[in-house]
């Protein structure tokens, strides 16, 4: 069965990028996970978002990618993985909302996600 990936080998240097991108990434979502509170809107999770990701001079992977709209993927309750931001769509409590993010830093992508509840979940 033939393989149509290509993954090469990382070198030291590229080795230490992807470190320092997954770092990066940390920090961005850690913050985004201490913002989280009942009645803030799901794009105001990709304003901040943006806004980080400007701070550590990093590039949204999703934005665009396959036509997505958003830099960050917000999904509340059931709703299904890679949620599109929305300013109608407000956190409540007891909401369970996962985020995931990608960044792109020095040509090399980083991608990780989270869930979290607003406050108290039964």
């Amino acid at each position: 069965m033939a393989n149509d990936t290509n993954i090469s080998v990382k070198t030291v240097d590229e080795l230490k990028i992807l470190r320092h991108a997954g770092k990066i990434l940390s920090v961005i979502l850690n913050n985004l996970r201490r913002s989280l509170k009942a009645g803030m809107s799901t794009k105001d999770i990709e304003f901040l978002a943006d806004d980080l990701m400007l701070k550590n001079k990093v590039v949204a992977a999703f934005k665009g990618y396959r036509g997505f709209p958003s830099s960050v993927c917000v999904s509340v309750n059931q709703e299904i993985v890679h949620g599109i931001p929305s300013a109608n769509k407000i956190l409540q409590n007891g909401d369970i909302v996962s985020i995931d993010c990608g960044i792109i830093y020095k040509d090399f992508y980083a991608d990780a996600a989270f869930t979290a509840g607003i406050g108290k979940i039964d």
